[in-house]
């Protein structure tokens, strides 16, 4: 694949050191030394990635795409992402750095954002990092400074570049559906025994309501339940050293043969093969 934007060493060098920072918060570190994918990937909030070692290839229903060292790899709204990671034949080991936009960040982009919205454009999209080093500099040396504040503001710049570029859809506040909004209950709390009347409680619905409401949106509550869990078991598995059985009983999974059927079923994926454990 030829590179439209070659990669900035120095910078890239940089950003490598996000892997042994001692104050991290608000990002996570992805490492494996094996080829693997997953189907159906949630990814609940706008992120962006920064490959660093190796190359990752999604796919949508509508976009594919294939990224590498020196790519800042931009998701600007909730969704779901076939990908694989593939570690780089040299070094034989794969490594990103995953970087969710907090509230707070995409809060204050929106309220600085004074103009008209440009294009909502694409949910994924390709940046070559270069262009948006400044930034990201002031956001890491933040974070090793322990000045959180300012790491949130470079956050917040970052997201108006981003606009600036034609992806307008980041600072669009999101209307979550009812299976989203149960979904992020879910994973606030995945090791509890969630049941129908808890949503009920929490929601302000009936039961009767609650059903009717999912039936709309095509949805099963305990599939719900399943899924948010699932989805904070592979966050774990990419960014702990946590063994698989500490992973499933976090996650509400008191059998580990359990745990690995339905992470299976889910993603297509061995939970073993993600390497971090």
């Amino acid at each position: 694949m030829s590179r439209q934007h070659p990669a900035d060493a120095a910078l890239l060098a940089q950003m490598a050191t996000l892997a042994d920072c001692q104050r991290a918060e608000g990002y996570a570190c992805i490492t494996a030394r094996r080829e693997h994918g997953a189907s159906s990937v949630e990814i609940p909030q706008p992120q962006f990635a920064i490959l660093l070692q190796g190359r990752k290839q999604v796919h949508t229903a509508q976009q594919s795409m294939e990224f590498a060292p020196g790519d800042l790899f931009l998701i600007t709204q909730r969704c779901r992402i076939d990908v694989v990671n593939i570690p780089d034949p040299h070094s034989g080991i794969y490594l990103s750095a995953i970087v969710p936009f907090c509230a707070e960040a995409l809060t204050a982009a929106r309220t600085l954002w004074n103009e008209p919205l440009p294009e909502a454009g694409n949910t994924l999209a390709r940046l070559p990092l270069a262009d948006h080093g400044a930034a990201l500099l002031q956001w890491r040396q933040s974070l090793e400074a322990g000045h959180y504040t300012e790491a949130r503001l470079a956050l917040a710049a970052l997201a108006v570049a981003f606009c600036r570029r034609g992806h307008g859809s980041l600072l669009i506040p999101p209307e979550p559906g009812l299976g989203e909004r149960i979904r992020d209950l879910v994973a606030a709390h995945p090791e509890r025994d969630w049941q129908s009347r808890d949503f009920e409680q929490h929601l302000g619905l009936s039961g009767a309501t609650l059903r009717r409401r999912l039936a709309n949106e095509q949805l099963g509550l305990r599939e719900l339940v399943s899924d948010a869990r699932l989805a904070h078991a592979m966050q774990l598995l990419y960014t702990t050293q946590l063994p698989l059985k500490t992973v499933a009983a976090r996650v509400g999974y008191r059998s580990l043969g359990s745990f690995n059927k339905r992470f299976n079923a889910r993603y297509g994926l061995d939970p073993a093969a993600i390497g971090n454990s």
